[in-house]
């Protein structure tokens, strides 16, 4: 019987995460490029959704990347930010990228200075710095920004910035309606698997937390992006708004596997989150 070597289970790990990407299986490791990058986020952002299921279900989050390897590419799910972009982090760290995780700040929309609970990921290869991120269901960069003091990035009809301030230490900014608002910031102490445990048991489990109130899903799309929030499911493009009110279980389970690419809960949970709106 032939057993597999480390290497060769590692590039079965991923050739299975391409796949859920919807990319072709590289036949060896690809090399870690900038190129390389943007087509692994891009591909992640549209394909991987934001989504909040486990955490309505009562079922506590994986924070190892074998275990989100399990839930996100073996059984098709999506995650939030700390588990998308733990998965990432280990897939650039496959690829042979530099990979640091840092614990970042939520800005956007804020006005108050608000607790760390985003995971951020620094990714380093030969064209330079980039900040990587999977994890946010508003709209936020498909590709990855370069870490770069105040050069203006643009991509996808959209426009960011990065800057450094005493207190919140690096801040990604977004410009919105011809004005720069904040979107989030971090610092840069290095953050293990375990130091996102705590964070994300408050997110799941805190009466104050946003996320375990209602249905939370968002997907996006090259020119926007897919959500349901609550019983509310809306496409967001250049030609505005559409939405539509979900009135079934079966109903929900089809946008999910049309639009989130998800394979859908049964009918019993979704009844149950959809009761919960």
């Amino acid at each position: 019987m032939l057993h597999k070597t480390p290497e060769q289970d590692r590039l079965f790990e991923i050739q299975a995460y391409f796949r859920r990407l919807g990319l072709p299986e590289p036949e060896r490791r690809p090399a870690c490029t900038r190129a390389l990058l943007e087509q692994l986020q891009l591909a992640h952002v549209t394909r991987i959704p934001y989504e909040n299921l486990d955490i309505l279900a009562g079922r506590p989050l994986p924070m190892t990347w074998q275990d989100q390897f399990a839930k996100m590419v073996e059984k098709r799910r999506g995650g939030y930010c700390f588990e998308l972009n733990g998965l990432f982090a280990f897939l650039l760290s496959a690829l042979g990228c530099e990979v640091t995780t840092f614990m970042g700040r939520f800005l956007r929309g804020e006005t108050a200075i608000p607790m760390r609970r985003h995971r951020v990921i620094r990714a380093v290869c030969a064209e330079g710095t980039f900040i990587c991120d999977a994890g946010v269901g508003q709209s936020a960069p498909r590709f990855p920004l370069e870490l770069v003091l105040d050069r203006v990035q643009e991509q996808f009809g959209e426009t960011y910035k990065i800057t450094r301030e005493p207190f919140f230490g690096w801040v990604i900014h977004d410009l919105h309606r011809g004005q720069w608002r904040r979107f989030y910031s971090f610092t840069e102490e290095e953050q293990l698997d375990i130091d996102f445990v705590m964070p994300s048991y408050y997110c799941e489990t805190s009466p104050d937390s946003i996320f375990n109130k209602t249905l939370m899903l968002s997907i996006k799309t090259l020119d926007g992006r897919k959500t349901i929030d609550g019983r509310l499911f809306r496409t967001f493009s250049p030609a505005g708004v559409t939405e539509k009110q979900i009135s079934s279980a079966n109903e929900l389970n089809k946008l999910l596997e049309e639009h989130f690419n998800l394979d859908p809960p049964d009918l019993s949970q979704a009844g149950d989150y959809l009761a919960r709106s």
